[in-house]
């Protein structure tokens, strides 16, 4: 079997692109387009089409095609026949081309239909925004996921392959035959979040029919003891990520999907909550390498429509076929330790929803009865459902008095959840705490084999007596509570992890999370709001202060932590969002900003730290929560802070300095070399002469690119009408990021002007 890239050579609506292509991204934006959870795009239907020559020596072979993901209601067709059509747009999905005219052009046209919004409640992207692979198979041979392969136990070290066809399989000086056999792996390295070792099993069906499949040896086991991975105690630091790439839209790159995994583990995070639908396959592939345990959702509604035209109005004919495709596809992927059946979903109020839920549970656990199934449970929505009270109805938004009103046409049905999130904040916590709360969601929590708590952990301590067979975790949790969960979370034997809501900043749900200095509801905000706000770290990949702070908590920073919430905005009080905890930066340079208060915050898990501000002490102070706050006002300069324990010994000092001289763009890529083809990543900042990257000095560049392509260049600005397409865009803190695609050979030169000053790099391409 060999696998090909399908990538190149098509068109959407007539215009040529490669593959994977938002084709929504670079749309233009209205305060008319739909609504902010897909960020004010007006959507719409495009038309691909790949005209392709079918080489002669696929005569009498079986020609495969797999869609990684088409948003959405993709129609494939063949020369003018439909193939197949897939309503849901996050799973992948494969069609064989049995009337291919071989030694002749052939025609695929894919259509997807993004025309009916809203039918969802982020920014979803369109298009074939995932990447398409060609199989050439042979008949009556090996398939894509034919061979599964799964861990029998860890000392011995022996492993499972199952195969559609018999097979040899040879993996790390193990071989055997047949269809269904074990192989023992003699001096065997586990796969584990901190060894993430993969192993390749080489499967050959018949002579020439060969495959090689990338596989860990690792076993999950749970129980009111905690989750054990291979034996040893986990505790999940989880985060949960949505599926766009930032500046990029939705179009999903392997070199993207690698650099956020590397980023979330580089700080502190070892989980990954997929949400709310299935990750994309470059995304497993880089947690398989660079160990990050995932959380694989399916959905984020099931019969109920949370928005007129989501997938509601397909899930009871298509959910088998979509939760198959996910588990199918997750199976042979160590890093995948957590099957989710859905996020905040109020039919398990009702005995046809606990029985959809169950059924769900069992599908997954008859095709891969190796990994717990879960759910993001909302114990408050699913007790207002039950109380006539629900947000979401098929189709219909309940009003308070249970009575249905009927959606407008545009209106996203999940802004009802958000306002009263916004109102009940943290007191959300509380709300699946009664005894009539729990004894209306226990049928359905026990159904699943980990219960996961949206905003539910009031009910933490309460289980031990309350279900003491449970194993739970927080599948959603507000950032600023990381202290208390996790002081839980190692307190409780049987409460296993916390997902923040958000790891990564995204696309959509605009403002939901900002912190606004120019007023407004912390919800829904108007365009041209974009972003959603809440992730501690940005779409560009930019850490915040609280991402530092849950390091912290974790006990994973050895120094004292430096968080400064803007200084430049004087006077103002910014409107606060409940999905975050703080605004503070990992910045002392503020221009112009001199005698300003400035708010700082200092993590560290010691008990006092001390703050200083240009070698003069600012006072110590006792940490609460592993914080302190002080108030200060704004020099430039240098800012330290050092951290002491009880005996009063210092144990850690750091600083952050102010830039100095004049500022002016810098190119910073962060590769110093790329293979043809490669996704580069190039930030672009405003720096000092020292190379600090000024805070208050914004201003709108321009990037070009020579032996390359520009695919996006933007900054983490949650409110703009800039285009992340057209190459020119304003700094945010000092901060923009230019997305490159290298060319052939030679070199990429990246240049930025201001119109006054012009930065660049240049980045050898060699193969």
């Amino acid at each position: 079997m060999k696998k090909i890239s399908f990538n190149s050579g098509w068109s959407c609506n007539g215009q040529a692109v490669t593959l994977p292509h938002d084709a929504q991204i670079t749309e233009k934006r209205s305060a008319e387009a739909s609504n902010g959870g897909h960020g004010y795009f007006p959507g719409g239907v495009y038309t691909y089409e790949k005209v392709f020559m079918a080489p002669a020596e696929w005569e009498g072979k079986a020609i495969i095609l797999e869609f990684e993901g088409v948003y959405k209601n993709a129609a494939v067709s063949l020369n003018g026949k439909q193939l197949t059509f897939r309503p849901y747009g996050y799973t992948n999905f494969f069609v064989e081309l049995e009337d291919l005219k071989t030694g002749a052009e052939n025609t695929l046209t894919v259509v997807a239909d993004n025309s009916k919004l809203p039918n969802s409640r982020w920014y979803s992207g369109a298009g074939i925004y995932r990447p398409v692979w060609v199989y050439v198979c042979e008949k009556n041979g090996l398939r894509p996921q034919s061979v599964k392969i799964s861990t029998v136990s860890i000392d011995p070290a022996v492993i499972h392959i199952h195969a559609d066809v018999p097979v040899k399989a040879e993996a790390a000086g193990a071989a055997g035959e047949g269809s269904d056999f074990d192989l023992t792996i003699s001096g065997a390295q586990l796969w584990s979040d901190e060894n993430p070792y993969l192993y390749t099993a080489k499967i050959t069906a018949g002579a020439e029919d060969t495959m090689e499949i990338p596989f860990g040896i690792r076993q999950i086991t749970w129980s009111n003891k905690g989750l054990f991975i291979n034996g040893r105690e986990t505790l999940l630091r989880g985060g949960c990520v949505h599926h766009d790439s930032g500046i990029l839209g939705a179009a999903t790159y392997a070199e993207s999907e690698e650099r956020r995994v590397r980023i979330l583990k580089e700080n502190g995070f070892n989980a990954i909550r997929s949400s709310h639908n299935p990750a994309s396959t470059a995304m497993l592939e880089a947690c398989d390498r660079l160990g990050m345990y995932v959380m694989d959702e399916t959905f984020d509604m099931w019969y109920n429509r949370k928005n007129p035209h989501d997938y509601g109005v397909d899930f009871n004919e298509w959910w088998e076929r979509d939760t198959a495709a996910m588990v199918e596809r997750d199976y042979n992927h160590p890093s995948v330790i957590l099957y989710s059946i859905g996020n905040e979903v109020a039919e398990p109020a009702e005995a046809k929803g606990v029985e959809t839920g169950r059924a769900m549970v069992d599908l997954c656990h008859r095709i891969d009865p190796t990994r717990p199934v879960t759910c993001g449970t909302n114990l408050m929505i699913i007790s207002r459902a039950a109380k006539g009270q629900g947000i979401y109805q098929d189709g219909e938004q309940k009003t308070g008095g249970g009575k249905p009103k009927k959606e407008k046409e545009n209106q996203n049905a999940s802004l009802a959840f958000n306002i009263m999130a916004s109102f009940v904040g943290s007191g959300m916590n509380k709300g699946g705490n009664s005894k009539k709360v729990d004894a209306l969601t226990t049928p359905f929590l026990d159904s699943l084999d980990i219960a996961g708590y949206n905003y539910g952990s009031g009910r933490y301590p309460l289980e031990a007596k309350a279900h003491p067979d449970r194993v739970v975790f927080g599948s959603e949790t507000f950032p600023q509570d990381i202290y208390k969960n996790w002081q839980m979370v190692k307190q409780f034997p049987y409460l296993v992890g916390d997902f923040m809501w958000t790891s990564w900043d995204y696309l959509g749900e605009a403002g939901i999370g900002a912190w606004s200095y120019s007023g407004g509801m912390p919800f829904n905000r108007p365009y041209p709001w974009l972003l959603a706000g809440a992730g501690v770290i940005d779409i560009n990949g930019i850490p915040d202060a609280s991402c530092k702070y849950a390091a912290t908590v974790w006990g994973l920073e050895d120094k004292p932590v430096i968080g400064v919430r803007p200084v430049n905005h004087p006077g103002v009080r910014p409107s606060k969002s409940v999905w975050r905890g703080t605004n503070a930066m990992l910045s002392w340079s503020w221009a112009k900003c001199e005698g300003n208060k400035a708010i700082v915050e200092v993590y560290s898990d010691q008990p006092q730290v001390e703050l200083f501000l240009n070698g003069q002490s600012l006072g110590k102070k006792k940490t609460k929560e592993c914080k302190a706050i002080f108030k200060v006002k704004y020099a430039p300069g240098t800012l330290a802070a050092a951290s002491y324990d009880a005996a009063g010994k210092e144990t850690g000092r750091s600083e952050l300095t102010s830039a100095a001289g004049s500022y002016a763009p810098v190119v910073r890529p962060e590769k110093s070399s790329a293979a043809p083809g490669e996704i580069l990543y190039v930030p672009v900042n405003i720096e000092g002469t020292d190379g600090i990257v000024e805070s208050n000095a914004d201003r709108k560049l321009t990037v070009t690119v020579e032996g390359g392509e520009l695919l996006a260049f933007g900054s983490a600005n949650p409110c703009t009408e800039e285009q992340y397409h057209t190459g020119s865009f304003t700094t945010f803190y000092g901060r923009a990021l230019a997305i490159v695609r290298a060319g052939d050979a030679g070199q990429v030169v990246v240049k930025a002007t201001d119109g006054e000053h012009t930065a660049s790099a240049v980045i050898p391409v060699t193969a």
